[in-house]
């Protein structure tokens, strides 16, 4: 399999048995043990114990939490991917209580990878987008 094939299939795992599934050990195969995450739900976050606290914050607040990967694009030791995320906010998020209301917003997570690990991740979501969609900007496009 070639270098950016690999490096696809890490991708897809990372989003597939981290967010998608219940497979948060997976987090010490697939991340490098000093792994910096910032994501776009505004924390930052070391090692992939971080990255498991990341995950289930995320999935407190959105408990059917879907990830739907549209692309990725490989570039040596760096990706990104273009996502969709959706799901039902029924935990506390950004301060706002549960609205019960279905959100989906896109955002992209750029990587780096080395030695067949994942060293980086930066999420940006549009998250004026999730806040709008949640009622805290009344009267504010929900965005697409």
């Amino acid at each position: 399999m070639a270098s950016a094939d690999r490096t696809k299939a890490l991708i897809h795992r990372y989003f597939h048995e981290l967010w998608k599934g219940d497979g948060l050990e997976a987090a010490d195969e697939l991340l490098a043990p000093d792994v910096a995450v910032r994501g776009s739900l505004g924390v930052t976050a070391r090692g992939p114990d971080g990255l498991r606290t990341y995950v289930r914050m995320a999935r407190a607040a959105l408990p059917d939490l879907r990830l739907d990967v549209e692309q990725i694009l490989v570039e040596r030791d760096r990706v990104a991917a273009r996502v969709r995320y959706s799901g039902t906010h029924l935990g506390p998020l950004f301060g706002v209580a549960p609205t019960g209301r279905p959100v989906s917003y896109p955002g992209v997570t750029l990587f780096r990878v080395a030695g067949g690990r994942i060293t980086e991740v930066w999420s940006v979501g549009d998250t004026l987008s999730l806040m709008s969609q949640m009622g805290v900007f009344p009267g504010l496009p929900a965005g697409e």
